[in-house]
């Protein structure tokens, strides 16, 4: 590496710091006055006290933040130490000397390769670890307060997941109402009611499930014998199963708590392997933008680097370029890439206008040949 490398990498390092640290320490200032009074009132409730809170909620704020903001970060960093090289004169001398403009830019856009490699692990990596405190919001971060449940069937055994309301810390559903498939309520009636449903995760010799307490429909089910289909039973009661309590039962489900209760959030806060287990859950059936976001996660560091693409160019160009000028058209560049992504994801979710792959791929189809044509003065 030489001199003129390190010396651009620490350029770009400092205005990625800076840039990233101003912009989530904005985010953070603003949001913390607003929702003040909330965190003041955790504050008094939990042992370490205010600092405490702050630092728990914010936290996986920093990763969620990067993933939004990590690729216009690098291409601001790699913009800002070109046009300083130009400033000082120090782009003149260095293609003066006969080094090629692409040498030059080389650990840039090796640096901004980096960013998105790193974007990658902490969306795939970083978010889903905290999956649970970015589902939660200021007015609920402690979980406690009733969320809607989103209602959900469970495929693989018919049953319709529902009920008044869901508390996030105690993965329990409020008042729960799942309604029985025909061949379950000859036996069993036609809805299975009960005070509080708590989502309970594998354990040996038992399956994922719900564990139903204080059951009030049907009145007898605890003299009732448990349901089975396909010699696999779906609904335990006292009657069979001695580890439940008398207003106990207990309903088997591969259906999460996190997808009846976290609704879109679960989506976006889980890892590609996750998303592509779940489309293959027998018990869910996700719609066409669980698809989208799956193909868009493999596209997202194609995309990264062709907005790099897009505008070294504007300030690399052998011309002076006005400042202010390079940012307008950058700031074109950046917002039509997001607008035409958000609206073919929009229109791939709906799984009708075009298919979740096209969707995902349509803006690296519509932008990379832009961008190849636009930097072919940089491959000089």
């Amino acid at each position: 590496m030489s001199i003129i490398d390190r010396y651009l990498l620490r350029l770009f390092a400092k205005v990625l710091l800076v840039s990233f640290s101003s912009l989530t320490g904005i985010y953070f200032v603003v949001d913390t006055f607003t929702n003040l009074d909330e965190f003041v009132r955790y504050g008094n409730e939990t042992q370490g006290g205010l600092l405490a809170v702050l630092r728990d909620y914010y936290s996986p704020r920093i990763l969620e933040t990067f993933n939004y903001i990590g690729a216009l970060l690098a291409l601001i960093a790699a913009m800002f130490a070109i046009a300083w090289l130009r400033r000082s004169n120090e782009l003149t001398a260095l293609l003066a000397a006969g080094i090629p403009q692409s040498r030059i830019l080389r650990p840039l856009i090796l640096a901004a390769l980096v960013v998105s490699a790193i974007g990658v692990a902490v969306r795939e990596f970083g978010i889903p670890q905290v999956r649970a405190e970015l589902s939660r919001n200021a007015q609920n971060w402690q979980g406690t307060v009733a969320k809607p449940v989103r209602p959900r069937y469970d495929n693989e055994t018919g049953i319709q997941i529902n009920g008044r309301s869901a508390l996030m810390a105690k993965k329990e559903i409020v008042k729960p109402k799942f309604r029985l498939p025909g061949h379950l309520a000859e036996s069993f009636g036609r809805y299975l009611q009960a005070e509080t449903a708590h989502f309970q995760a594998p354990t040996e010799g038992r399956r994922t499930g719900y564990l139903l307490t204080d059951v009030s429909k049907p009145e007898n089910f605890s003299e009732m014998p448990s349901i089975q289909i396909d010699n696999q039973t779906v609904i335990f009661t006292p009657t069979d199963a001695t580890w439940l309590k008398k207003n106990q039962c207990f309903v088997v489900s591969n259906v999460n708590f996190e997808q009846i209760a976290s609704g879109a959030k679960w989506r976006d806060c889980s890892s590609t392997t996750e998303l592509i287990q779940a489309i293959h859950n027998p018990s869910l059936e996700f719609g066409a933008d669980v698809r989208v976001t799956i193909h868009s996660r493999f596209i997202r560091p194609f995309l990264d680097m062709t907005l790099i693409f897009l505008g070294l160019p504007l300030v690399a160009s052998r011309q002076p370029p006005n400042v202010f000028f390079a940012a307008g058209k950058c700031l074109c560049l950046v917002s039509a890439l997001m607008l035409i992504t958000l609206v073919c994801h929009s229109m791939g979710n709906n799984g009708y206008l075009i298919t979740p792959a096209m969707a995902a791929w349509l803006p690296l189809m519509v932008f990379a040949p832009i961008a190849y044509a636009t930097s072919a003065n940089l491959r000089e």
